[in-house]
């Protein structure tokens, strides 16, 4: 391991430590929530595209209503429509519960990703953690941005990076795998700290 992949890792370890434990009352409060509202199950996991294109599963308090998966990919065509015209994304998702509303205006429904983040899955700073038939489709749409996927697939994907304190869902894929890309070569910690503090402006501004 180079030494930015060692300080990387503890940089990991503790910011991923030390938030499970300073949010330790949304690991209690937040599925009480949700089993109040719509019942169980709490969590929801996603399978996504890792570090050297290994897969592993994403994990996140449920904040859509069940089988919304099913719903997307099974049920209604005009919805798939927009999700796939839409860069992957639906404006005003009507499968979102109302308390799903509140977790993703705060970026709480990510807090589970801490744990892929212990298990080494996934980093606290990267590439956003694409799904496979995501970046197949998207790169088939825009085929300039085929020459970044070496470089994003190089590393982990992270819970926040740059893509997320810029803008987020209004940043469209082409701009974002390239900002992906270039992330993944700059190797730099102290950006990667510069990115953690800016994280939580940007989760506000959501709110």
């Amino acid at each position: 391991m180079s030494s930015y992949q060692i300080q990387k890792r503890i940089l990991d370890l503790v910011v991923a430590s030390g938030l499970m434990i300073a949010f330790l009352p949304f690991w209690f409060l937040v599925p009480l929530l949700i089993l109040f509202e719509s019942g169980p199950p709490v969590f929801f996991k996603h399978k996504r595209v890792g570090k050297n294109a290994k897969s592993f599963y994403l994990y996140k308090f449920r904040s859509m209503v069940k089988g919304a998966d099913r719903i997307l990919h099974e049920e209604d065509e005009e919805l798939l429509k927009q999700f796939k015209e839409g860069d992957w994304k639906i404006a005003n998702d009507p499968r979102i519960t109302k308390l799903g509303k509140a977790l993703r205006s705060l970026t709480i429904d990510e807090f589970p990703q801490l744990w892929n983040v212990i298990k080494g899955e996934m980093s606290m700073v990267g590439p956003r953690a694409y799904v496979k038939k995501e970046l197949i489709d998207q790169v088939k749409r825009y085929p300039e941005t085929k020459q970044y996927l070496p470089l994003i697939l190089s590393v982990k994907p992270g819970i926040t990076g740059v893509w997320q304190t810029s803008g987020r869902n209004e940043i469209p894929f082409t701009q974002r795998a390239q900002m992906d890309a270039e992330y993944a070569q700059k190797k730099s910690i102290l950006y990667d700290i510069k990115l953690l503090f800016a994280t939580p402006q940007a989760m506000l501004s959501k709110w």
